[in-house]
């Protein structure tokens, strides 16, 4: 028997619970020592306070929290607790003291001691503002030193820090409400979190100027605070209702459904040509296929590559990562000879040399290495009849930082990757809020002639430009840039796939590639080296829930795009197709409640409708034709929809 956690997560392991805490018109949640969603009169005007510790390496310490305790009244909350975080080189104890009123006002107050010499990167205070209502709007810095600035939150995504030596943080929230937020202890600058498709701004401590790591002396205390308050009228807190019903209208005709594509890693190719037949149905338009040539990944691979997009009728792209060395043309001519001899004819090539594999931050110098000159034009000699695609084989955060010349490509490409600063659920769906802005950016340092095409990305990190390599999850658990995310085999990934596809596709993107056909970032189930709970155990083949929002909706490739508009917007995502005389409807649930959704049926039209939901997960993940073979009359217009459930509806 398939628990539920394992259908929803692909894991045992479950999120932390939280606790809503009010005061008056203030709220807040409460969530393993953090608070996340502060919010006055049910405006969001803090998406997050967390007190971090974090090693030499960039990871976070999971806090051990005990001595807790709550006491919420009308007028006032507080809590406090013990929290203890190390490892085997370190120790470090803090305690926190959060109060909230009726007035507003909130402060998080925390006492560090290291009970040992502690080395971090970063230890303290973390603030995020939301980017719902602020992007692009009036702030109010003060700096440490007293001096004051006016300014705008980033419209377009920084891709350096906005602001640095902050004090604190005054923006209006409703005509004539201004929020304050008061950081002391040390100086704090801002981070523009887009740029990793996190949806807010963040505000950290210690600036990045300063040497890290940095050593916590044993026995010294380190104090911080955060303190909000408000000016201005206070917004009446909002009636405690029952769950709004969710609306979705189809309206007019958009733009083109983007062209659904895979990754395809080295080691996955030969797993995805044993599993023919599922990948078949799958019926991506173009394959990304990796040539590494740091270590000669994906040369062996290259006529298997070739059978793949014949076996699928897909475009193959190849994705060159160069050694990096000073001469690229030889290095491209030599590959272009190995290509034409596997009889492999690729419709385009992005091309990244090594060196831009890894990040730098703003304000040090990029390694030596051949320009985007230099390498773009070794690439056309090598590639003559090829599309050529620059840009990042990492994150949109590199590209910002490092912008090709459009002028010398034929597309520019990029990753995303939802779990680079935070792994918890609601984190990775809100990514979808940023996802926007970066199209946006692109657009504007880039111009909005040159193709943009996405991916491939998926819920796991497939190269971690931060670190040594990517993270560890021996325990199937939520792990920030991590390969293995478990989530990927559960229906979690399935109206993440949804809702990805959905927000690039109104942002006019042409072609998306997800994931890959197999493997730790695949849709169909193989056998691996990690354990997948449920799927370990079958004896028959199996697909993952996402597989059939991909075969369901590659087909319809270049297809007319409806707009869809959801009324209140946030926990349901909608993509609207017209196929022949009739439309196409997917909803996808992104949240862990269930929901009920009035679907747009005029009158006398007729609709049949499939769902992937957790009643029907052992069907759907053993059945990779399940959405044809679950189509049922829907008579009536509202569906109700399962933690993270997808819908297909067609109207006819």
């Amino acid at each position: 028997m398939v628990s539920r956690a394992v259908k929803l997560y692909g894991t045992e392991i479950v999120g932390e619970p939280t606790r809503t805490l009010k005061a008056g018109p203030l709220s807040a949640e409460f969530e393993s020592g953090a608070l996340r969603y502060v919010r006055i009169g049910g405006i969001e005007v803090i998406r997050a306070i967390a007190f971090l510790v974090r090693d030499e390496n960039w990871g976070t310490f999971t806090p051990s929290i005990n001595q807790l305790e709550i006491d919420e009244r009308p007028e006032l909350f507080s809590v406090a607790y013990r929290a203890e975080c190390g490892d085997s080189q370190r120790r470090l104890v803090y305690r926190a003291h959060i109060e909230g009123k009726k007035d507003g006002s909130l402060t998080f107050e925390a006492v560090a001691e290291p009970e040992t010499n502690f080395v971090t990167n970063r230890t303290g205070f973390i603030v995020l503002h939301p980017i719902e209502g602020v992007a692009g709007k009036r702030v109010q810095v003060l700096h440490t030193d007293g001096g004051q600035e006016d300014s705008t939150f980033p419209e377009t995504i920084d891709p350096m820090c906005p602001f640095h030596d902050i004090r604190a943080l005054s923006h209006e929230i409703t005509p004539g409400v201004w929020v304050t937020c008061t950081m002391e202890g040390d100086a704090f600058e801002m981070e523009d979190q887009r740029n990793w498709s996190d949806a807010s701004y963040k505000t950290y401590v210690r600036p990045l100027a300063r040497e890290w790591p940095y050593t916590l002396p044993k026995g010294e205390p380190v104090t911080q605070s955060v303190r909000i308050t408000v000016t201005g009228p206070l917004p009446a807190a909002p009636p405690d209702n029952a769950e709004q019903t969710v609306t979705v209208h189809i309206g007019e005709e958009i733009g083109k459904l983007p062209a659904i594509g895979l990754g395809v890693p080295a080691e996955e190719v030969r797993h995805a040509l044993a599993d023919a037949a599922m990948v078949q149905r799958l019926g991506p338009k173009w394959l990304v296929c990796q040539i590494d040539l740091r270590d000669g990944r994906g040369l062996r691979e290259l006529g298997l590559y070739r059978q793949l997009g014949a076996l699928t009728g897909a475009e193959i792209v190849l994705e060159i990562i160069t050694s990096g060395g000073p001469d690229p043309t030889a290095e491209l001519a030599e590959l272009a000879a190995i290509v034409a001899e596997a009889d492999l004819t690729p419709s385009a090539v992005a091309v990244f040399p090594a060196q831009d594999m890894k990040s730098v931050l703003p304000g040090t110098p990029w390694p030596e290495m051949p320009s985007f000159e230099e390498i773009y034009a070794a690439a056309r000699h090598a590639f003559p009849r090829a599309k050529l695609g620059g840009g990042m084989a990492t994150y949109f955060t590199e590209l910002n930082r490092k912008r090709p010349p459009a002028e010398l490509l034929d597309y520019v490409t990029h990753c995303t990757c939802p779990n680079v600063h935070a792994a918890d659920d609601r984190s990775v769906m809100e990514t979808m809020e940023a996802l926007p802005y970066q199209i946006l950016s692109t657009h504007a340092f880039l111009g909005k002639d040159i193709e943009y095409r996405i991916g491939p990305s998926q819920l796991g990190c497939r190269e971690n430009p931060y670190g040594k390599s990517t993270a560890s999850n021996p325990n199937n658990a939520r792990v920030c840039l991590s390969r293995l995310d478990p989530r990927q085999r559960g229906l979690f990934n399935a109206a993440w796939t949804l809702s990805y596809i959905a927000t690039f596709a109104r942002g006019g993107i042409p072609a998306i590639a997800l994931g890959a056909p197999t493997g730790p970032f695949g849709h169909i189930f193989r056998k691996t080296d990690f354990p997948q709970p449920y799927f370990d155990a079958l004896e028959v083949p199996a697909v993952y829930p996402a597989y059939h929002v991909v075969a369901g909706l590659a087909p319809l490739a270049g297809g007319t795009l409806l707009s869809t508009t959801v009324s209140p917007k946030g926990k349901i995502d909608a993509i609207a197709v017209k196929n022949g005389e009739a439309t196409i409807l997917w909803l996808a649930n992104r949240d862990a409640a269930a929901a009920s959704v009035v679907v747009p049926l005029d009158l006398g039209r007729k609709a049949r409708l499939a769902t992937l939901d957790a009643a029907s997960f052992e069907q759907l993940t053993t059945n990779c034709d399940y959405i044809d073979v679950a189509m049922r009359d829907f008579e009536g217009s509202l569906v109700t929809l399962d933690a993270y459930a997808v819908v297909k509806v067609e109207i006819t």
